[in-house]
């Protein structure tokens, strides 16, 4: 059984999902959940995302694969487009964490630099793991320049990506994360 240091994720959904769709592959959430375990001891993984109601078997998916799920109600644009921004949920539900002691250290898995706050709270609490962006480009000047740590999801593309099912066998080729 693995060694878990009761450490928590914070994913802003479509941060997540936009800087590695712009990567030009497709993360697989089984893996990244088992990865976020091996790598930081995990316990616990909150997802922040609008709820389109279209896509409840993703939401199902998720759960699967063992995130927490919090769902912001969605805003209509104008032009028939819809925002879910949630990053006041992200940081509120990363902040009572913190002052209700649920958790030894936390990653923040997003490069909006709308974080930074929530980054240098968590750093100057000294109970900041990482921060994790889909890649070096999307990760906002406002975060790097309080210089936190920083790990870049391009890197482990290998790891973390869709595999491909083979033509001879229909099955997904599985490795290690280490």
């Amino acid at each position: 059984m693995q060694n878990l240091k009761n450490n928590c994720a914070y994913i802003d959904g479509a941060n997540l999902h936009k800087g590695i769709e712009e990567l030009g592959w497709h993360l697989d959430y089984f893996r990244l959940h088992s990865w976020l375990i091996q790598k930081y001891q995990i316990n616990r993984a909150y997802i922040f995302l609008g709820y389109v109601a279209d896509n409840k078997r993703l939401y199902q998916k998720l759960r699967r694969a063992g995130f927490v799920l919090v769902f912001k109600s969605l805003t209509f644009l104008a032009d028939g487009k819809f925002k879910g921004n949630c990053d006041a949920e992200l940081v509120l539900q990363a902040v009572v964490d913190y002052y209700e002691n649920r958790f030894n250290q936390a990653i923040l898995i997003s490069g909006d630099g709308d974080f930074a706050c929530l980054a240098m709270f968590l750093l100057t609490n000294k109970v900041l793991k990482t921060i994790v962006a889909p890649n070096k480009s999307s990760c906002s000047y406002l975060i790097k320049r309080i210089q936190p740590p920083l790990l870049f999801l391009d890197y482990f593309k290998e790891k973390l990506a869709i595999k491909r099912k083979s033509p001879r066998y229909g099955k997904t080729v599985q490795g290690s994360f280490s």
